[in-house]
């Protein structure tokens, strides 16, 4: 299995976790949530910073838009979403800072304006959010980047899969196991789907994580998952539709630590005898003839 290089990273068996931290939409709007955002995934000792960018008009229906929706952002779901879209500015603001703190940061883009608005920024990659699996155009239009792309794969079956796989190609492809919900039951998480992943596809498998905790996220890491994203916020109790299953920035220097603690303890797979047992070897076996 061939490894995918990100931001100077190699990604893949062998290779350290690239640990994502999601913003998506978490800063509500506000720029200088976003800095902080980024700034504790820095501190954290993630590897990337991620946002989420839709062009609102070509995403979403008039209908839609209309549609009451009470929010701080005003009273319908347009107000919301428009509310919670980042323009040029903040974005410019976003990669000058993400430049200062040298962690890089790409997005999920929901069509392919939105794809053309991030690659001005010259991301590292494109993620491919599990809502837009199944949108076939866009999935060509990503991979006519030319850059790796993680994709989500929730609320997806095996066979929409393939086709998404058969689309995009396993050039410089990462499947991230996902479940969608918000936050996730943890008897619905069926983390072995990793595994299953890799040996399907031949490509390097990760993990997408909306769960609360730490323990489901570190067991993917166990069982084969070379790339990590968990969603996080300032406070779980902000308001917003991501925050309840958000890592806070406490949880994620934990995360990222105890990540760092599997790969070293995880080995090379060798059986050996090391030199820290000879005194208990010395002193406690019993050999029975």
């Amino acid at each position: 299995m061939q490894a995918v290089k990100i931001a100077d990273r190699l990604v893949g068996p062998g290779h350290p976790t690239f640990v994502v931290a999601e913003v998506g939409i978490n800063h509500n709007g506000d720029v200088d949530v976003a800095r902080r955002l980024i700034t504790a995934a820095a501190a954290a000792g993630c590897d990337a910073v991620k946002f989420q960018k839709r062009t609102i008009d070509l995403v979403y229906t008039v209908e839609e838009l209309e549609r009451p929706r009470d929010s701080p952002l005003g009273t319908t779901n347009g107000d919301l979403k428009w509310g919670l879209e980042l323009g040029d500015e903040e974005y410019a603001e976003i990669d000058r800072h993400c430049r200062r703190l040298q962690i890089p940061w790409f997005a999920s883009c929901w069509d392919s304006r939105s794809v053309a608005f991030i690659e001005v920024f010259d991301p590292p990659c494109y993620k491919i959010a599990s809502a837009c699996l199944a949108d076939d155009a866009l999935l060509r239009y990503v991979r006519g980047k030319g850059r790796p792309i993680l994709l989500s794969t929730g609320m997806s079956s095996a066979e929409e899969i393939d086709h998404a796989v058969n689309v995009l190609g396993r050039e410089a492809l990462v499947l991230l196991h996902c479940t969608s919900t918000y936050p996730s039951r943890v008897e619905e998480l069926n983390l072995q789907v990793i595994r299953w992943l890799i040996e399907r596809y031949g490509v390097p498998a990760g993990y997408s994580g909306h769960e609360v905790g730490l323990a489901p996220t570190l067991a993917a890491v166990a069982l084969g998952a070379c790339v990590v994203e968990r969603h996080l916020t300032l406070d779980r109790a902000m308001w917003g539709s991501d925050q309840a299953a958000s890592m806070e920035p406490s949880g994620m220097v934990r995360l990222v630590k105890d990540i760092r603690a599997i790969e070293v303890a995880l080995g090379d797979g060798v059986k050996r005898v090391y030199d820290s047992e000879s005194p208990a070897r010395s002193k406690l076996r019993r050999v029975v003839t």
